[in-house]
């Protein structure tokens, strides 16, 4: 594919931003009627397969979290997403923008990371009313630099 192609890409597909790879197991957690449709439909697009719950009972190439700040203790929504995934694998964490019902502190998400023992690596605009965080673990963190 070309430069211009993957620009092209990045622009219609908003997974695509988010560095989702064909074959990757993304698991989902903290879905509600509030989040980005267009981006759900754009990972699964990506990866070639659904998007599997709560209820799977494997170990994930990726975490999606969408995190509210009425949803409890982000440290804690992290560490338990942690056990969800392989080494070197990552959350995205997904937060209401700025104004938004539910907006997170970018401070309280970075101290929560740095907690759950994550490195944030990327921010980017999710979508019209979310924001997300790419949180890699310590191992996934060195393999992307």
């Amino acid at each position: 594919m070309s430069a211009t192609a993957d620009h092209a890409e990045e622009r219609t597909n908003p997974a695509a931003r988010l560095g989702f790879e064909p074959g990757q197991v993304v698991q989902e957690i903290g879905y509600d009627d509030d989040v980005e449709l267009e981006l759900r439909e754009g990972i699964e697009a990506t990866t070639g397969q659904e998007i599997v719950d709560e209820e799977y009972d494997d170990v994930a190439d990726v975490v999606l979290l969408w995190f509210r700040d009425e949803d409890g203790d982000l440290t804690d929504a992290l560490v338990d997403a942690i056990g969800l995934i392989e080494d070197g694998g990552m959350v995205w964490l997904m937060t209401p923008k700025t104004g938004r019902d539910g907006y997170v502190e970018p401070s309280d998400i970075n101290e929560a990371a740095q907690t759950a023992g994550l490195a944030q690596t990327k921010s980017i605009s999710a979508g019209k009313d979310w924001t997300g965080s790419r949180l890699a673990t310590p191992k996934g963190a060195k393999a992307k630099r």
